[in-house]
């Protein structure tokens, strides 16, 4: 054969099935460095499918295969090992990487490189937390960047409960929105009634964009001692606040409410209409 690129997946190809059956066999030399970094390489075949058995090799290795994927995520010239390592470390979420992973994700000149970090610091959970929060309130950071940062916070969850219990008063608004927002999933996790009870308050807070998180995370909890102070924030003087209380009361099918959003049909504001029409028929159903 005088392709080497066809060489090089033959000999992937060969590689991948016998890792696959020393795993199974419970024989895989976690100690071969050099048998290691060939898994990693194999990572930036040109065959997704290939790819992917070298990705889910390297996640049932697990931890072990670690040091490897970081010195791969970090160094690394080929996006494509680049972007696969990262997402292998979305299956194994391993603590130690997310030094190296925080660096990608804010740093790495690929998008999907910085979004599969991303992913990976919301698989690996509580350990991410702190970094999370840290590219939250920094006033160096894109949107975009913070609105990834927000996900993987809300992924993470009740996991992150008391961290997001502290973080409420930062002085950071970007901070304390994300809170909410990730406040909403606890609640919908664990039926938290002091996450509940945080959401409710957070309906008279002095920023409307705090008022407009609680109003949509509420909807996706099922609070009914929630409903009332919905109802109230119907009267908000911002849109997007009135806009995200009309969503949740439509969501929560208490046909209560209806009297309460009735009125809005006849509001000034086309939208306001159309989305109270939509809630009502939302309870009906």
């Amino acid at each position: 054969m005088d392709n080497p690129v066809l060489e090089i997946q033959e000999a992937n190809d060969i590689l991948i099935q016998r890792v696959n059956d020393q795993i199974s066999f419970g024989t895989f030399d976690y100690s071969d460095r050099q048998l290691m970094i060939k898994l990693i390489e194999g990572l930036g075949d040109l065959r997704g499918l290939v790819r992917l058995k070298f990705a889910e090799a390297l996640g049932e290795i697990g931890e072990p295969s670690t040091p490897f994927l970081i010195e791969a995520l970090t160094n690394d010239q080929n996006v494509t090992v680049r972007r696969a390592a990262a997402k292998t470390m979305t299956i194994i979420a391993d603590p130690i990487a997310v030094p190296t992973l925080i660096n990608s994700f804010l740093n790495d000149p690929d998008t999907v490189v910085r979004s599969s970090s991303a992913g990976a610091l919301a698989r690996t959970g509580e350990a991410s937390v702190t970094a999370l929060l840290d590219i939250l309130g920094s006033p160096n950071q894109p949107q975009d960047t913070k609105g990834h940062a927000a996900w993987a916070l809300a992924f993470i969850g009740s996991e992150a409960a008391e961290y997001l219990y502290k973080a409420l008063n930062s002085d950071s608004l970007d901070v304390r929105c994300a809170v909410i927002g990730a406040l909403g999933h606890v609640a919908q996790e664990q039926s938290d009634e002091k996450s509940c009870n945080i959401l409710v308050s957070a309906l008279t807070d002095p920023e409307a964009i705090i008022r407009t998180e609680a109003a949509a995370a509420l909807g996706q909890v099922d609070y009914p001692a929630a409903i009332p102070h919905l109802v109230l924030a119907l009267q908000d003087s911002e849109l997007d606040v009135r806009k995200a209380a009309i969503n949740s009361l439509g969501k929560t099918g208490d046909q209560s409410v209806i009297g309460s959003l009735q009125p809005l049909l006849n509001d000034e504001q086309e939208v306001i209409k159309v989305l109270a029409r939509l809630a009502i028929a939302q309870i009906n159903r």
